[in-house]
């Protein structure tokens, strides 16, 4: 099983890089930039925050104007923070 708090760091990574690409709109990299900032929240349980994260993100990932290599980062991203455990 893999330890949570790495694949929490892991997504804050992937998700600094998606708020660093040019190429991708400014209202994606926005909502990227606040899910980075749920999931550094160490006042909340990780699972929680995984949750969260992971709802908003759902908000973007239908985006139309999202470039292909960006929607592959959000699935992957998505994918990692589904195996954090709700506990």
């Amino acid at each position: 099983m893999p330890n949570p708090e790495k694949t929490i760091e892991n997504c804050i990574l992937m998700l600094q890089h998606i708020q660093e690409d040019s190429t991708i709109p400014r209202n994606i990299r926005r909502v990227a930039d606040e899910t980075r900032t749920l999931l550094s929240n160490n006042t909340k349980a990780m699972g929680l925050r995984a949750a969260e994260a992971i709802s908003k993100i759902d908000e973007i990932s239908n985006d139309p104007n999202m470039p292909i290599h960006a929607r592959t980062r959000i699935w992957e991203l998505v994918s990692q923070l589904e195996t954090i455990p709700l506990d």
